[in-house]
């Protein structure tokens, strides 16, 4: 992927974040209609942003997100925005998900710059995740 600068009012940046968080407990309950529904909910969120989706896999029991945000979101923030957001509706739409967890997310996710490694690299190991996945886990 070639340096794409993005300019704002007083900025000009090349900035991408790798996204990862999990349903509480782990659980693989990101399956069939719930991961479709997560991945339009996504690109929903990021696009109300103006955010740049540039990779995102949904596996069963957590999300792969490398998205390009503006300067003035932070990382936090950016994780925020996708897992209440997310959670909200995929809550409402599907009652299973109420009863099997008492919240959808874990509290915790993993923001990582991109920058140390190419983007490269970051949108190839998020492609991956299916073929690298330990058999009969479906955990990568």
């Amino acid at each position: 992927m070639a340096r794409q600068v993005r300019t704002s009012p007083g900025a000009a940046y090349d900035l991408g974040y790798h996204v990862v968080w999990c349903p509480k407990y782990r659980r693989p309950v990101l399956g069939g209609r719930v991961k479709t529904r997560l991945e339009e909910l996504i690109r929903a969120k990021a696009g109300e942003h103006g955010w740049e989706i540039v990779a995102l896999e949904v596996v069963p029991d957590h999300v792969h997100l490398f998205v390009k945000p503006y300067p003035k979101s932070s990382p936090s923030y950016v994780a925020n925005q996708f897992k209440g957001f997310t959670s909200h509706h995929l809550r409402a739409e599907f009652p299973h998900l109420r009863s099997q967890l008492p919240t959808l997310w874990s509290r915790s996710c993993f923001v990582a710059t991109v920058g140390a490694v190419s983007a490269q690299t970051v949108r190839c190991y998020i492609e991956t995740q299916y073929e690298r996945a330990p058999k009969g886990s479906g955990r990568a």
